[in-house]
């Protein structure tokens, strides 16, 4: 199984970004033609945070959505088997870098949207920086995974206590830090909070770490670009502190941040997640 999803990743590694893009397209067809467990899981995702929005338009996104993930699958090899400096000629334009100068402690907020495998390759190249992860299962994956992932300037703290602590010291010692905090982080160490008025468990470590260290929160994104043109990295400083100091007014401030930023393209964010397990049945 290792061997196949080397093999797998050092085929999409090989060829042109344009056309590791199409065959992630042909993916994210199949997987809409077939109706696949994804697309059952993007579709209930989509039913429930776009309620508002006609059947026939809802339909269009869930088929927009699985061609990005698709190309988001066939993109993973193409961005770990590369050098970071040749990841980071990838990125076409870069707006608001200059967010990462500054005297406070620097949290990215990387929520998953677009390719935000490329982020944190991309940033370590100017800073060191450490990236919270969720660890896989099986161990040879999670070994593969590693190996790709961390390299560099680019370290990864597992989500846990001891994950909690190297982010912790990461700060101190004037590196940036990473959190995707977008996804189910368990009973301890979340909250119930609404994103797209859908209940869900949302992570509050970035929240406390933030208001502990003082910290600036940049929220940062790899936007994907049309025909395998490469990628736009974004960075906007964003307040998710609240005046109440409340971490349930934290949390909602940060999910309201990232539900602004799917807005504008939300056929880029992982709708095949089961991000709402606290509300929707799978």
């Amino acid at each position: 199984m290792k061997l196949m999803i080397k093999l797998i990743l050092r085929f999409f590694s090989m060829m042109p970004l344009r056309v590791n893009h199409w065959i992630g397209s042909l993916i994210g067809y199949y997987l809409h033609l077939t109706n696949s467990d994804s697309k059952q899981v993007v579709e209930k995702n989509i039913n429930a945070c776009f309620s508002q929005m006609n059947e026939k338009d809802r339909a269009l996104l869930v088929k927009k959505s699985l061609i990005e993930t698709g190309k988001g699958l066939s993109e993973t090899g193409y961005i770990w088997l590369k050098s970071f400096k040749e990841n980071q000629a990838k990125i076409t334009k870069t707006i608001s870098i200059e967010q990462l100068d500054s005297n406070q402690p620097v949290i990215l907020l990387v929520p998953h949207f677009g390719c935000w495998e490329i982020t944190g390759r991309v940033v370590s190249l100017l800073k060191p920086t450490t990236f919270l992860y969720k660890p896989l299962k099986k161990s040879s994956q999670e070994k593969l995974l590693i190996a790709n992932r961390q390299q560099g300037d680019l370290s990864m703290a597992t989500a846990d206590k001891k994950g909690v602590i190297q982010l912790q010291r990461a700060i101190k010692n004037q590196e940036i830090i990473g959190i995707l905090p977008d996804q189910d982080p368990g009973e301890e160490g979340g909250v119930i909070m609404p994103f797209f008025d859908t209940n869900a468990r949302t992570m509050t470590l970035l929240a406390k770490l933030a208001r502990k260290n003082k910290a600036k929160v940049v929220l940062t994104w790899a936007l994907r670009l049309p025909k395998g043109q490469g990628y736009e990295l974004n960075f906007k400083a964003v307040n998710i502190l609240s005046d109440s100091g409340k971490i349930e007014d934290d949390v909602k401030l940060m999910n309201q941040v990232i539900e602004e930023l799917v807005l504008t393209k939300p056929e880029q964010y992982l709708w095949n997640y089961k991000r709402f397990k606290a509300s929707i049945n799978y």
